[in-house]
């Protein structure tokens, strides 16, 4: 290979990284003033902490145990058994979903290694209908999950935030004023804080709402999921990562099903 196209690889000459494989793109100056370094993480003593496994730990933790106060508060219609077993169904859906959709979006570099929201989100809903079938439960289990998968989602986006652009949860390169550097000298849509943000502001209409109406059982969820698919579809328009022909990626699609399955909420609300 000669030197000429070993520069151009190299990027001395295009000023950004071509080929990246599995490793994070090299950090550069940003002309850009910015306070913080990515990743982001915490140093006690000699081991280094990885920020973003604590938030996700923290996500988790912090929404069970909101589960658990909602379920004591609300009177829980679901006995303790079949509650256990949709708590199993929803389990194994997201972790194998999750890896499914996640894989797809790179199958070469992140098989099995990656994982996205959008796939646990829809592999818990179809683990959960399953489990129902098989035990014979007729009512709605979800509405109980929405505001601890919220809390739990956004907590774990902070840790998808602490990574920058060394994992796939960053934004492509923009002008907006929002743009910030993550990592690799450019600016780009911060896009866990975009998701951060539309979270929020998703729990507090929600509860908003509930004061105003009383939700039908199930629509509360199926009122969450509408929402979050369609938020997602419009954002990966500004993500990168592989996209068909038809220029949607993976998981697009995948939010374009999951919202087809709640077609008939979607046209009967109101």
């Amino acid at each position: 290979m000669t030197k000429k196209v070993l520069k151009r690889l190299q990027g001395e000459k295009t000023g950004h990284t071509i080929l990246r494989l599995n490793k994070p793109p090299p950090k550069k100056k940003s002309p850009y003033f910015h306070p913080m370094t990515f990743p982001i993480d915490v140093a006690i003593g000699p081991v280094r902490v990885d920020l973003h496994l604590v938030f996700e730990l923290l996500g988790m933790a912090v929404g069970y145990r909101y589960f658990v106060f909602l379920r004591k508060k609300q009177n829980d219609h679901i006995s303790d058994e079949n509650r256990v077993w949709v708590f199993i169904g929803a389990a194994f859906g997201a972790f194998f979903f999750s890896r499914i959709i996640g894989a797809l979006e790179n199958p070469i570099i992140y098989f099995f290694a990656n994982k996205t929201i959008v796939g646990g989100l829809l592999g818990g809903l179809i683990g959960v209908e399953l489990v129902k079938y098989f035990i014979g439960e007729k009512k709605s289990t979800g509405d109980l999950f929405v505001e601890p998968l919220i809390i739990a989602m956004a907590i774990g986006r902070v840790g998808c935030f602490t990574n920058g652009v060394y994992e796939a949860t960053h934004g492509v390169e923009t002008t907006f004023f929002l743009g910030m550097d993550l990592g690799d000298g450019m600016l780009r849509h911060p896009v866990a804080l975009y998701e951060i943000a539309f979270l929020l502001v998703l729990l507090f209409w929600i509860k908003w709402r509930e004061k105003k109406i009383i939700f039908t059982s199930g629509n509360k969820f199926k009122l969450f999921m509408v929402c979050y698919l369609v938020f997602r579809f419009l954002l990966d328009f500004i993500k990168p990562g592989w996209r068909f022909s038809f220029g949607l990626t993976t998981i697009q699609i995948a939010c374009l099903l999951g919202c087809l399955y709640y077609i008939r909420f979607i046209t009967r609300a109101k």
